[in-house]
């Protein structure tokens, strides 16, 4: 890795180039961070984990039509990617209440939702992430209206292929976190990763509102066995075999 220039390093991976412009390496590393970065820590593995995970995510995606920037992976806790430029608009699935939901709307945690709710996010650390409206993210020319209709068509597919999926695996998508970028021909795919840092992930065979969380809410609310949480949901992922 040391040939490829750092150019970007965030809470969870950090960016490198290639020797070709077009892609860039992605090294996922152990940090932990929650609640804007307030509360930092170690998870042993998370990066070799939360790698094997997105990449496998991806090539399912993919195979369903969902464009990705995904390439392979040349190493368990690196990904080569096409280079896009993110949009700084977070995308929130939600199936169930969780959360900042049941903060700010009072639904109780476990709430089946009636549908599945897609909210944005301004994807800024400094101003802590707030949630948008349709409109406040067009007038921030965060994306234009093409564009957030096919992320919002995006969202909702990857989210159907996703509960089906994690149900063969005998784990419930709660809700996720998803960003979207533009290639150079300005297509838009998906991006980042999808993995138990990015999702809400409950043991289906747990009934305890602490022991069947496999997320990592176990890290930001003290649960413990943060890394075995993580092992088990690559384990049912690498076993699937539908």
């Amino acid at each position: 890795m040391s040939s490829n220039q750092k150019i970007y390093e965030g809470k969870a991976k950090i960016l490198y180039t290639t020797d070709d412009p077009e892609i860039l390496l992605t090294y996922f590393k152990d940090d932990a961070t929650a609640f804007n970065a307030q509360k930092k820590g170690t998870i042993t593995g998370k990066g070799k984990i939360n790698c094997t995970i997105s990449s496998y995510i991806f090539k399912l995606l993919e195979a369903q039509s969902i464009p990705t920037h995904f390439i392979d992976c040349p190493a368990s806790d690196k990904m080569r990617v096409q280079r896009v430029t993110i949009l700084p608009i977070e995308v929130i699935v939600r199936n169930i209440a969780a959360g900042s939901l049941c903060r700010q709307t009072g639904l109780t945690e476990g709430t089946i939702l009636k549908f599945p709710l897609v909210e944005y996010c301004y994807k800024n650390d400094s101003l802590q992430d707030p949630l948008l409206t349709r409109d406040r993210l067009l007038l921030l020319e965060l994306a234009t209206p093409e564009q957030l209709e096919q992320i919002r068509t995006f969202a909702v597919k990857i989210n159907d292929i996703l509960i089906n999926f994690f149900n063969q695996c005998q784990i419930t998508l709660v809700d996720f976190k998803i960003e979207f970028g533009l290639d150079k021909h300005k297509n838009l795919i998906l991006a980042d990763e999808i993995s138990p840092d990015s999702c809400r992930l409950w043991d289906q065979s747990q009934t305890d509102p602490n022991q069947r969380v496999m997320d990592k809410d176990r890290f930001r609310r003290d649960l413990g066995n943060v890394e075995t949480a993580y092992q088990q949901v690559l384990e049912r992922i690498l076993a699937h075999k539908g």
